[in-house]
């Protein structure tokens, strides 16, 4: 238990440049909190103590803001970065070395039973509010984007971003016909964009309502 607590405590070092000491990463870190917290839950969910592990799991969601279900099966070195807000499911499974940051969701899409939450391979990165939805899998090495909601299953070694989540690299190589986060549509802008067209196109034809009038009111002026 202490090796994996040590093991813990240098993941934080190795992936958070602002860790100065070890007591503050101990005292202050609450992905860590919540990490050490959901060990005790699931270790008396695995003993079918299904209340208390309830009740330690709402406990450390009362003090982190982290929310792990004690049923989720977590492995090794995973790194909570800035975790407030981060949703876990019953049956996600998270392989080592997997990082995820504020406003994450790993959560399912209704009530259907059984495997119904994501499964996260190894060295998958997650970014700040992203939705990975239902029984799915995350491809080793791959990374989700900011802001992303995912449905299907992502390749190992992907770069997925967009609602809903789209593919951009894989292996390295940039897909082709898909977009990067920043060239995503924005719906609201679009609309903008046709008023003024449908505008612009009214205006023009009112000029020449306006040129024709005013010329048959001279044709009969003249006569």
């Amino acid at each position: 238990m202490f090796r994996r607590m040590k093991e813990d405590i240098r993941c934080v070092f190795d992936q958070d440049p602002a860790a100065r000491s070890t007591l503050e990463v101990v005292l202050t870190y609450s992905g860590l909190h919540a990490i050490w917290s959901h060990r005790i839950a699931h270790a008396l969910y695995k003993r079918q103590l299904l209340f208390m592990a309830r009740i330690v799991s709402q406990v450390s969601r009362f003090f982190t803001g982290i929310e792990i279900h004690p049923g989720a099966k977590i492995g090794r070195r995973f790194f909570i970065d800035h975790g407030m807000g981060i949703v876990i499911g019953e049956t996600c499974e998270i392989g080592n070395d997997v990082t995820i940051y504020q406003g994450v969701t790993l959560g399912g899409t209704g009530k259907e039973k059984g495997k119904r939450h994501p499964t996260l391979h190894d060295n998958v990165l997650v970014a700040t509010g992203a939705k990975v939805l239902g029984s799915i899998s995350i491809g080793e090495g791959s990374k989700v984007g900011a802001g992303s909601v995912v449905l299907k299953d992502v390749p190992a070694n992907s770069t997925v971003v967009g609602i809903p989540g789209t593919i951009v690299i894989r292996d390295g190589v940039k897909v082709k016909g898909k977009h990067d986060h920043q060239d995503l549509p924005d719906p609201v802008s679009d609309t903008c964009m046709r008023l003024e067209n449908d505008i612009k196109r009214l205006n023009d034809r009112i000029e020449k309502l306006e040129v024709q009038r005013k010329g048959q009111n001279d044709d009969d002026s003249t006569i």
